[in-house]
């Protein structure tokens, strides 16, 4: 790190405002002790809640049981979870060194005690997106390491590894590329290589201290310990850092196509130090690729010792990956060859939105116009290679798959992309009407697609039972398809209400303009969109298990409710005189296209008569089933009746026959 902060001048004094020697090697020092303790706590809880088993003798769950324990905790998960808190713990304190540390750097001048700064100090903790995100940091580190300290249960620990993952969201809005001209696109990148850095680098830090915990006694080719976990650890943590190098290696080529425009600028200080990373996290795949291939499967036949295959996945990879962690800090600290300055005078729509106004809406700008949502591309192309493995898996044991499923769920994953990424993204910041109709697309047309896919009922057939005690994919599915929470999200009426009432609250408060002005409102509202869609065509036609399913008839009287209340809220919005979001719509310095009220009641017609045809198809695809059902019922009592010669229909004949013998002998005493 030093050598990268001599070479890229971030180490010299600045000639507009000089902080001091103290600030200028503290504040990366800081944040490389940072990056790394929230790496570990990450790594260490994911470790607890997937890799790791909770206790000494692990069993099967047992109907009607929640507990999957036995005997005493595992010291190696008992290790994990301390890890855990203890980094957490440096997370924190570092965070808040973080923050004060860049105060000064940004006051450009050596630390002081006079009381003049404490208010300086607010105002950056309070209005300046850097000292609040790293406010939001602290809060963040302080309840994760909280967590760790006090849970122990696998539902705790797998929601605490969870919420960790919410640190990496401030990192991402204050990076260098987050700056630039593709403001979204670059946070979204930064977001995804820091979680791949996280996994991958703290996973490797926590190898390193399990490493002498993954081993017994048991007799084998070697007079000292054979492994026992040792082998199982390192395939999933392998499977993990598979994924994390993608993330690394992908989303790097993305940030550096952001803040590098030229050829010329590769041999800047900044683009030296990219190729350099960038050498490091192939030099790092490289060695993962090698452990994978060689080492575990050497430890697994009993080849090698245990400790000794530990260090060999852990002793290269730490010194390569602390060097990249360096070149990091260091990269965020120098200025990137492209400059993040804005124009002079920017126009109405880039000081809104962050971008330029674009074209005049067309046909042709249907296929020509994109901007691309790296987050919704990472998560598209992520769900269609784990659904194409399930696929291939299922069809190697000899079981089928429709392929008419597949296609499904390929096409919806590919209106996502062009959902999240293509003119409607793009145009639906400028356009209530454009808006309108990704919105129905998003929570309507891709969910639906999804749903007919049947993503569970494929992983549950592909994915294998571990009996180890520890939770996999497979596990953490059949956990969240029969908790109660899950219970509660399917049931038909509360998915309807939640489909129908969202859009009122979201048009009816701020929230819609917390969504607009915000790139965290912005995703998560699409991610509501589409979950909210999906529980709602999952809960009509699905046939991915759930707690409880509704009766065919309530299905079609939610889906008629459904239609009129679109209807209802459509005409509303089209009668109405005032502007929804005016400050947002109405000063976008549009001159192409028709006013913003009159756009606004385009979309509120595009609300009305796009979302009954997605709504039709359900309710086709209700009738089909029940139909279906109906069918499959009528042949199983057919079945039945040919194996037990019809007795139920003679049972059901000998009861009328007894009624009327009883009202023959009842009219023969009245006589």
């Amino acid at each position: 790190m030093i050598t990268a902060s001599y070479f890229a001048g971030t180490a010299q004094a600045s000639e507009l405002g000089d902080p001091g020697p103290l600030i200028r090697w503290a504040l990366p020092a800081a944040k490389a002790i940072h990056h790394s303790s929230m790496a570990i706590t990450i790594a260490s809880l994911v470790f607890a809640a997937c890799i790791l088993p909770r206790s000494t003798k692990p069993k099967r769950p047992v109907p009607g049981e929640t507990s999957t324990d036995g005997g005493q905790t595992h010291p190696a998960f008992a290790r994990v979870m301390n890890l855990a808190a203890a980094a957490g713990m440096l997370w924190t304190v570092s965070a808040a060194a973080v923050l004060v540390f860049n105060f000064w750097d940004l006051v450009g001048k050596p630390m002081s005690a006079d009381p003049s700064y404490t208010s300086a100090m607010l105002d950056y903790v309070l209005n300046i997106s850097v000292g609040r995100a790293w406010a939001w940091m602290i809060v963040i580190a302080a309840i994760t390491s909280s967590l760790a300290f006090g849970v122990r249960s696998p539902a705790w620990v797998g929601a605490t590894a969870v919420f960790s993952l919410a640190g990496i969201l401030p990192l991402s809005l204050i990076g260098h590329a987050a700056g630039g001209d593709d403001h979204w696109g670059a946070v979204n990148s930064i977001m995804l290589h820091l979680v791949g850095v996280c996994l991958w680098f703290g996973g490797i830090v926590v190898l390193a201290a399990l490493a002498p915990l993954l081993v017994g006694k048991s007799p084998g080719r070697f007079s000292g310990p054979r492994p026992i976990l040792a082998g199982t650890v390192l395939r999933r943590f392998s499977t993990l850092a598979t994924i994390a190098i993608v993330l690394v290696a992908g989303s790097g080529v993305v940030n550096a196509t952001i803040r590098i425009t030229g050829w010329e600028q590769w041999l800047s200080p900044y683009g030296l130090l990219v190729i350099a990373k960038a050498v490091a996290t192939l030099a790092l795949g490289a060695l993962g690729l090698a452990h994978r291939r060689r080492v575990i499967p050497a430890l697994e036949a009993g080849k090698i010792a245990a400790t000794r295959a530990a260090w060999l996945v852990v002793g290269a990879e730490t010194i390569i990956m602390a060097i990249a962690m360096s070149l990091a800090t260091v990269l965020a600290r120098t200025a990137p060859p492209t400059p993040d300055t804005a124009p002079e005078l920017p126009t109405p729509a880039r000081l809104l939105t962050g971008y330029e106004l674009p074209p005049e809406l067309t046909t042709d700008s249907w296929t020509q116009v994109w901007r691309m949502d790296w987050l919704w591309i990472a998560i598209a192309l992520f769900l269609a290679v784990v659904y194409l493995w399930a696929v291939v898996t299922v069809r190697r044991r000899g079981d089928k798959w429709s392929i008419l499923l597949t296609i499904s769920w390929l096409l919806g994953l590919g209106c996502l992309f062009y959902f999240t990424s293509g003119a409607l993204a793009v145009y639906g910041k400028i356009l209530f009407s454009v808006h309108m109709v990704d919105h129905m697309a998003m929570t309507m047309v891709a969910p639906l697609l999804l749903v007919i896919g049947s993503p569970v009922t494929l992983m549950l057939k592909a994915l294998s039972s571990r009996t180890d005690g520890t939770r996999g994919p497979r596990e953490w599915i059949l956990v969240l398809v029969h908790s109660k929470y899950s219970a509660l999200i399917t049931n038909p009426i509360f998915a309807a209400a939640n489909f129908a009432g969202s859009i009122i609250i979201f048009y009816g408060t701020d929230i819609f303009g917390f969504a607009l002005r915000n790139h965290v409102g912005h995703e998560l509202m699409n991610v509501h969109f589409l979950i909210t869609g999906y529980l709602f065509a999952l809960s009509m036609i699905g046939t991915d298990p759930v707690p409880r399913r509704a009766p065919y008839p309530l299905r079609l009287v939610i889906l008629l409710a459904t239609m009129s209340f679109h209807a209802f809220y459509g005409v509303s919005i089209m009668s109405s005189t005032s502007l929804m979001q005016a400050d947002w719509f109405g000063n976008m310095g549009r001159t192409w296209g028709v006013d913003a009220l009159a756009d606004q009641r385009l979309g509120a017609g595009a609300m009305w008569g796009i979302g009954e045809i997605p709504t039709l198809l359900l309710a086709l695809g209700v009738m089909v089933s029940w139909n279906r059902d109906d069918t499959k019922e009528t042949k199983r009592k057919d079945r039945q009746a040919d194996r037990d010669n019809d007795a139920e229909l003679h049972a059901y004949n000998d009861m009328f026959a007894k009624l009327k013998q009883q009202d023959q002998e009842l009219q023969q005493r009245g006589r």
